[in-house]
């Protein structure tokens, strides 16, 4: 059997996270023979807040299988408890492989790829370095770079950025605040040359094993061209960009010589928003490949400006406008969060509120793998405040004892100690909540999302169980039930941004005859054809694909050929009930996609990530469809195949998902390129095809990384680690925009399977994506 031993830092010993430890216990030890070799030990004696109690799983796997259900589990759980966790995974020598799924999924979940090794080497008696579980100021570095003097008179001087440098050395150094220690944070004033700006940079990596924060102030300059930042010098002269010093240049030799686990970038200047934006997100890419490493995942980016705007500095005697509430923010805390420490990204939303509410620039975040969601900084307006120390009177000949004279005294203190408690509650009152919606990733951003059709009925029927969807125009599109019998809902889908949703009366399936299904379909799969008349309809039941005209909801036709391997058992190798959950077309109606939800029984899973098939056909809308491709696809650990859309050529996008029981979701979606795929139509199993048989896919975003608004602005009525999780099902994709400020982006739509479970929610989310180049 494989020995895996994992080790979890939580918070306070007092926050029920050794009770979610034994509850993910009860998860993982889901058999009789798991349970038999599991354990679960706490720390003993209290821990003082904002330190790390420390609590130990020790779990006996059997199988390959047993270890990607692990993964997943180990990666929802620690979602869940939403607050930062360290994994450590010990594996004794010769488990390497079947541990493999296992690290994927802790490097989805926050650790960087270069250190499976050493925990490895744990194993064998290496200390290897934990990360800890916040942005530890004993373990990180700073580096604050301000020009605030310029030669060329067209870059004017920026006395304020001197007193950022300043401002920022005293905050971060304040014991209070954060406390990193004088010797892990360097003020570099008015560096000359690109290497005195660089230098430093490099030296104080060599400190930061924890997380490395890089701050710019001073002038920035736009290439027009290639949309790329620079930053200028005291010497820089305006247009002439060999002057300066190439943003991108900083990042690689970031990348190069770092020791850190995580990277933060604070830029102020002008146009710094184009870091996170356009042709930054293209240089991230260049800067993984120049560096030869794939971890620039822990980075998280704060922006002053826009990438078209310019970053303001109003007064020599203070910061920049930008830099002036970040320091205010980290030194008075923000009285309207109820937690101790505060997040960068915490940090960043209090900071574009403020500079929204007063009219200034808006700033802009990038957060990669949720270093974000890290505790960083002191919460100080939370931090309790000390009573004031009553000395005694001196002695006098005559003691004034009135009951009044003391009572008054009492009324006092206790007005002393109340009157903050109540400031903060009426703040809080008075905060504009939050709605969900924003970045999810450098590719995707959630708009909105309604729950408008959850529990309801049109006329008389309940809308539940919808398991695809399918647009026929900007604004309208259908939703397929797969309960019984099988109905489609029309529906109305307004203003993506604020998204509204209502349907119309269902049209229910019938067969040839005219007699609705009672049993023998369960609709998983919707594509309307070419002009809006007939509709095609997988079914994991049979399985099958079957024409119906949307008008009435009669079936036209025999259903279209499943290829034999693909079919159930006897005939086929599928599994029951999990074969056709994905089918797509091209605009044109040349080419049908239908995608298999799980392995068939000779495919199997390589260190937990299914092997499953998805099936080209080619025909026309309204005619004969025959197989003629069959693509090879490999899900992340635990994850199966739920919904394929066409986004180009040979392009679609693909939806993962998982459920654990007790721990919630995992939705991603790919962006799958299908161009020069080998045909795997003659392959009786896939397990043992070579990588470079599988279709290439590039994760587009992870719903759990979409940001969720104010507590309670989403609710979920089941464990999730994001509320705004569910069993999302359903995916509908809209055409490029060509023109208006969205050019290049498209409208994406998700929608979820209630299953008629009071527990789950009927919810649609509306997105705006860019295709990765």
């Amino acid at each position: 059997m494989d020995s895996i031993e994992f080790r979890f830092e939580a918070g306070d010993a007092n926050d029920g996270s050794h009770d979610d430890l034994r509850t993910l216990y009860t998860h993982l030890a889901a058999d009789h023979e798991l349970r038999k070799h599991a354990k679960v030990s706490a720390p003993s004696g209290p821990v003082r807040p904002g330190e790390m109690g420390v609590a130990e799983v020790v779990t006996v796997v059997s199988t390959v299988a047993s270890v990607g259900q692990l993964a997943v589990a180990l990666q929802v759980w620690r979602e869940a408890l939403n607050r930062p966790t360290t994994l450590q995974l010990v594996v004794p020598d010769g488990h390497r492989d079947n541990a493999r799924a296992v690290f994927d999924a802790l490097r989805g979940a926050g650790l960087p790829e270069e250190r499976h090794e050493t925990v490895i080497a744990a194993a064998a008696g290496s200390a290897g370095v934990k990360p800890t579980g916040r942005i530890d100021p004993a373990n990180s570095a700073c580096v604050l770079i301000g020009i605030d003097s310029y030669d060329d008179p067209k870059l004017p001087s920026l006395r304020a950025v001197y007193n950022n440098i300043e401002q920022l050395y005293d905050v971060l150094t304040d014991e209070d605040v954060w406390g990193v220690e004088p010797g892990r944070i360097r003020k570099v004033h008015n560096p000359r040359t690109p290497a005195e700006l660089i230098r430093p940079i490099r030296e104080m990596s060599e400190l930061a094993a924890d997380t490395l924060i890089v701050y710019y102030a001073g002038h920035g300059l736009k290439d027009l061209d290639e949309n790329e930042l620079y930053l200028a010098l005291p010497h820089s002269v305006p247009g002439e960009l060999e002057t300066s010093v190439r943003f991108k240049a900083v990042m690689q030799a970031i990348a190069k010589s770092r020791q850190a686990q995580r990277v933060v970038m604070i830029i102020d200047c002008c146009h710094s928003g184009i870091a996170i934006d356009g042709g930054m997100s293209e240089a991230v890419d260049d800067i993984r490949a120049d560096a030869d490493i794939d971890d620039v995942q822990g980075m998280y980016f704060m922006c002053a400006t826009a990438p078209n705007r310019k970053a303001l500095a109003p007064s020599a005697e203070k910061c920049t406008v930008f830099t002036g509430e970040l320091v205010d923010v980290l030194r008075e805390g923000i009285p309207q969060e109820s937690e101790l420490m505060l997040s960068l990204g915490v940090i960043f939303r209090e900071v574009r509120r403020r500079l929204k509410r007063d009219s200034r620039p808006v700033p802009g975040e990038l957060d990669n793998n949720q270093v974000g969601h890290l505790p960083f900084t002191r919460n100080i307006a939370r931090i309790p405040q000390r009573p004031p120390v009553l000395l005694p009177p001196s002695p006098r000949p005559r003691v004034l004892r009135s009951p009044v004279f003391a009572a008054g005294i009492v009324i006092g203190i206790v007005l002393g100690l109340g009157v903050p408690p109540g400031i903060d509650r009426v703040r809080e009152l008075r905060a504009v909540p939050v709605p969900a919606g924003g970045q999810c990733s450098t590719n995707a951003t959630l708009l909105s999302y309604s729950d408008q059709l959850d529990k309801t009925e049109v006329s008389g029927e309940r809308i539940t169980g919808l398991s695809a969807l399918a647009l026929t125009g900007s604004s309208e599109g259908f939703a397929l039930a797969d309960n019984e019998p099988g109905r489609v809902f029309p529906l109305t889908l307004e203003n993506p941004d604020d998204l509204h949703v209502s349907a119309g009366v269902g049209r229910t399936l019938r067969d040839t005859n005219g007699v609705p299904y009672s049993k023998g379909i369960d609709g998983e799969g919707l594509v309307i054809e070419r002009g809006n008349k007939t509709m095609l309809v997988s079914s994991e039941k049979g399985p099958s694909i079957r024409r119906f005209d949307i008008s009435t909801g009669h079936e036209l036709e025999k259903p279209i050929v499943v290829p034999q391997m693909l079919q159930d058992p006897p005939t086929g190798d599928a599994q029951f009930g999990r074969t056709i959950e994905s089918l797509a077309a091209t605009p044109d109606g040349r080419y049908l996609y239908a995608g298999w939800e799980a392995p068939l029984s000779g495919d199997s899973d390589q260190r937990g990530r299914n092997r499953l098939r998805i099936q080209r056909y080619r025909g026309e809308p309204g005619g004969t469809y025959t197989p003629d491709y069959q693509y090879a696809y490999e899900t992340g650990a635990g994850l199966y195949l739920t919904e394929l859309a066409v986004v180009g050529q040979d392009r679609l996008l693909a939806l993962e998902r998982q459920y654990v029981e007790g721990l919630g979701n995992v939705i991603q979606v790919h962006d799958v390129r299908l161009d020069n795929a080998e045909d795997v139509t003659g392959d009786r199993a896939l397990a043992d095809n070579t990588a470079d048989m599988l279709v290439p896919r590039t994760l587009l975003f992870d719903l759990r990384t979409c940001p969720a608004g104010s507590p309670g602005q989403v609710t979920a009525r089941q464990p999730q680690s994001n509320p705004l999780l569910d069993n999302v099902e359903g995916m509908a994709v809209g055409p490029e925009e060509t023109a208006g400020p969205e050019v290049g982006t498209r409208l994406l739509y998700l929608i979820t399977d209630d299953n008629s479970n009071s527990t789950q929610v009927t919810r649609l989310y509306a997105f705006r994506i860019r295709l990765p180049a």
